[in-house]
């Protein structure tokens, strides 16, 4: 009886032993792994299904942990760079958003407007750094018939966005109409020279001075307007008071003519 105890022990003993082993062994292996795969990172996933072209906030995305080392360029792991782009994708719950899912979202003045980018290239210059909401006017060089001449093509056009700051300054997005639209894209392929101009005034400030100056100019014509209607109708009744005043003197002066004339008949 006290053998079979014995080795009743040694196994349990043994067996302990083993699965600690076991135990010590697999962790050095997940340990291995874990270094291999060079640990956790966290990416953006979408919080819920998302239609394409929709602008993208904080509240549509949550986060996930994938290892380091599947972790590629296109993955996003700051969410300032998805908060305000849009998905060109539909996106179902759970779905990685990718840099390639993602473009800039552009916010025209007008849906009858378009975007056309004017790059910095040895025909198209630059006079200074131009910022989006800027307005420019847009110089061109053309040669007719022989005649070269140099015009105002576009003035006061709004910038949509920019392209690039300081020395990295690429060039411009501007906004102009359908129908401009197709005239920048002909200079730009067929004229000589083309140069942007940054404008100090926009269309705004031009406008907001106006507003400013109109009531200066109309507050005077409104009040001479208000002077003559209020002394044309106090002449009038002064000259409708006179012939009064003239009648009420000239009918006690009636029967004396009468009386006279009775008087040289007898």
């Amino acid at each position: 009886m006290l053998e079979a105890k014995r080795r009743a022990a040694i196994f349990l003993l043994l067996a302990f032993i083993l699965a600690a082993v076991a135990g010590y062994l697999v962790l050095e292996k997940v340990k291995q792994l874990n270094a291999e795969l060079g640990g956790m990172v966290e990416v953006y996933v979408s919080n819920g299904d998302i239609p394409a072209r929709t602008l993208l906030q904080s509240s549509q995305l949550t986060k996930m942990e994938i290892p380091q080392k599947f972790l590629t360029a296109s993955h996003i792991t700051d969410k300032s760079d998805i908060v305000g782009q849009v998905s060109v994708v539909p996106l179902k719950e759970g779905d990685i958003i990718t840099q390639n899912m993602l473009k800039s979202y552009s916010n025209l003045q007008d849906e009858n407007n378009r975007l056309v980018a004017l790059y910095r290239t040895d025909k198209i210059q630059f006079d200074q750094e131009i910022a989006a909401l800027d307005r420019v006017d847009i110089v061109v060089s053309i040669e007719e018939e022989g005649k070269k001449s140099t015009e105002l093509f576009m003035k006061d056009v709004a910038v949509a966005f920019a392209s690039g700051t300081g020395e990295k300054f690429a060039g411009i997005g501007v906004e102009v109409s359908s129908e401009d639209a197709t005239k920048l894209i002909h200079m730009q392929n067929y004229a000589e020279y083309i140069r942007v101009l940054k404008a100090n005034v926009g269309q705004e400030d031009e406008v907001s001075q106006k507003t400013t100056e109109e009531p200066k100019e109309e507050v005077p014509a409104e009040t001479t307007k208000a002077k003559s209607t209020e002394t044309k109708p106090e002449g009038e009744t002064n000259t409708k008071k006179d012939p009064a005043a003239k009648t009420n003197t000239e009918e006690p002066q009636a029967p004396k003519t009468k009386a006279e004339s009775s008087e040289g008949n007898s």
